[in-house]
């Protein structure tokens, strides 16, 4: 079984945030909680048996609905975590299109950007 790295936090407990949700909008099951999230219910039961994490989109859709802010969501879940890092590939430019704009900007030579 797949586990994300989260999952690896002793405290990270996704379910006790589902079923405080559960409780919070008086649903009966995890099938109307997904209704109520507008996700597929196999997003819930993934989450439930630790093979997807709970996502920042996931997160937002929570704190829409039900008022809570995102940082009680969090705790709820047992996400501990201050700072939330991106890969460090996230975010750069591809090699290729690095190369691109190099290639762009030497064929304006000292003009610069302006037209002539």
């Amino acid at each position: 079984m797949a586990h994300h790295a989260l999952a690896s936090q002793d405290s990270y407990n996704p379910n006790h945030l589902l079923d405080i949700l559960l409780g919070k909008m008086q649903l009966k099951n995890d099938a109307a909680l997904s209704r109520l999230l507008e996700v597929a219910p196999p997003v819930i039961s993934k989450i439930r048996h630790h093979r997807l994490p709970v996502g920042a989109s996931l997160l937002i859709r929570m704190h829409e609905v039900t008022g809570m802010s995102i940082r009680d969501l969090r705790d709820l879940m047992g996400d501990r975590r201050t700072k939330y890092r991106l890969s460090d590939a996230q975010g750069r430019p591809k090699p290729e299109d690095k190369l691109a704009a190099q290639a762009k900007a030497s064929e304006g030579g000292a003009g610069g950007n302006y037209a002539h």
